[in-house]
């Protein structure tokens, strides 16, 4: 028997005041995986979420969630999903274990039912010794925890999670990618946005990157950067006025593509030893050498310019 698709999206469309927001959209997510969705600023993924929620109507196209239509039957859906969105709302009036209980209850569910679950959700985010805190007593990282445990009380089949580590320092967002993990071995299937590509590049099986509402890629990490960017980079920093701007001016007919931003030239290579070998002898400069990651991709198909 083949297993359920958890989310369909076919020519998916949204436009606001006349501009496309979401233009044709379509991708599928596999059972027990995790599908990233980057994108910049703007270029519709919020949007996408709220479509495939049935927060908001499509203008066109199909999405089935949990094997069911939407937004037809989103409410359906959603009682077999968890939602960790992108700002925490918890309830500051009420405890740690008192917002899962409430949480549980707009499920329909008895409180029996969920005061079960509660010792696994709280020893699932860490939280065991908090049970009775107020959430004003709670760290950033200790709130994004309460909010992912809140997203699974209802034990959902797929878990939307929009940018869950912004803000976190790195043990706080490492916790968070372990028990990511932990979720996908459990078989729970996941859709992730996130600005951070090695978040991306660690948790997801596959992503598509959105731009001006449309697909402009997908496929695997290691896909994409097989696919779209050379295997090597060598990054420049310039620490004398006008020795960077020389350097690369003297490499512009060399056999790497190099891009400038700032005081940082950016050559992407396959053989990065003519390049070392020249900035071996170069001074007022500094360099990292370092293969090509899932960043690369993303600001070599979308660009470097800043989105607000």
């Amino acid at each position: 028997m083949t297993a359920q698709v958890p989310l369909r999206v076919e020519e998916l469309k949204k436009a606001y005041a006349g501009t496309p927001v979401v233009d044709g959209l379509s991708f599928a997510l596999e059972p027990g995986s995790c599908f990233g969705l980057l994108g910049p600023n703007g270029a519709g993924k919020t949007t996408t979420l709220k479509l495939c929620l049935g927060l908001t109507a499509p203008d066109s196209g199909r999405i089935t969630l949990a094997g069911q239509p939407i937004p037809a039957q989103a409410q359906v859906a959603r009682a077999r999903t968890g939602v960790v969105p992108q700002f925490d709302n918890l309830d500051p009036d009420f405890t740690v274990t008192e917002n899962l209980v409430v949480f549980g209850r707009y499920f329909g569910m008895a409180k029996a039912e969920i005061t079960a679950r509660i010792p696994w959700l709280l020893q699932f985010s860490g939280l065991e010794n908090k049970a009775d805190a107020r959430i004003a007593t709670l760290s950033g990282g200790m709130k994004r925890r309460l909010t992912l445990a809140r997203a699974l009380v209802n034990d959902p089949d797929i878990v939307f999670l929009d940018e869950p580590t912004t803000g976190l320092d790195p043990q706080a967002r490492h916790l968070i990618w372990e028990r990511l993990k932990q979720l996908k071995v459990a078989g729970k299937t996941l859709l992730l946005t996130t600005h951070f590509m090695d978040e991306a590049e660690r948790l997801c099986d596959r992503l598509i990157v959105i731009d001006h509402g449309k697909k402009i890629a997908e496929g695997s990490p290691r896909e994409l950067i097989a696919t779209h960017i050379e295997p090597q980079v060598v990054e420049v920093y310039d620490e004398a006025a006008g020795a960077l701007e020389a350097f690369v001016a003297a490499r512009r007919d060399s056999s790497a593509r190099v891009e400038v931003s700032g005081e940082t030239a950016f050559f992407y290579c396959r053989d990065p030893q003519p390049l070392l070998a020249a900035l071996a002898d170069a001074s007022g400069l500094r360099y990292v050498h370092r293969a090509s990651n899932l960043e690369d991709v993303f600001i070599k198909l979308t660009g470097r310019e800043l989105r607000d």
